[in-house]
């Protein structure tokens, strides 16, 4: 597995694999790509810790929300997708947060 921090309100736009652009035709399924419950608080920004599977190379993300696309760049490509050691060691220095919102919504 490979992972990625993406500040709150950002989403993921393409992804590519080993032999291009992710073609969901010849894969037979969308990429694996999913958001885990445990984020960093960075400058009062939320950044949340996504995991994808081992054969995606590159992922561009977007803003979610015209308020956001005005004020900052359109896309961003991340190519240097991060290991689950350096994971672990980014969350050790930083403050980290789980959020247990499904928990919390089944106790109401």
């Amino acid at each position: 597995m490979k992972y990625f921090f993406l500040s709150e309100g950002w989403t993921v736009s393409r992804v590519w694999a080993s032999d291009g652009l992710w073609q969901i035709t010849a894969w037979r399924r969308q990429p694996d790509i999913q958001r885990l419950n445990i984020c960093l608080m960075e400058n009062n920004e939320l950044l949340w810790l996504y995991r994808v599977e081992e054969a995606v190379l590159t992922v561009e993300v977007k803003p979610t929300t015209p308020a956001l696309a005005t004020n900052t760049i359109g896309q961003v490509v991340l190519k240097r997708l991060m290991t689950a050691e350096q994971v672990i060691e980014r969350l050790g220095t930083a403050e980290a947060k789980c959020q247990l919102q499904n928990i919390q919504s089944v106790a109401q």
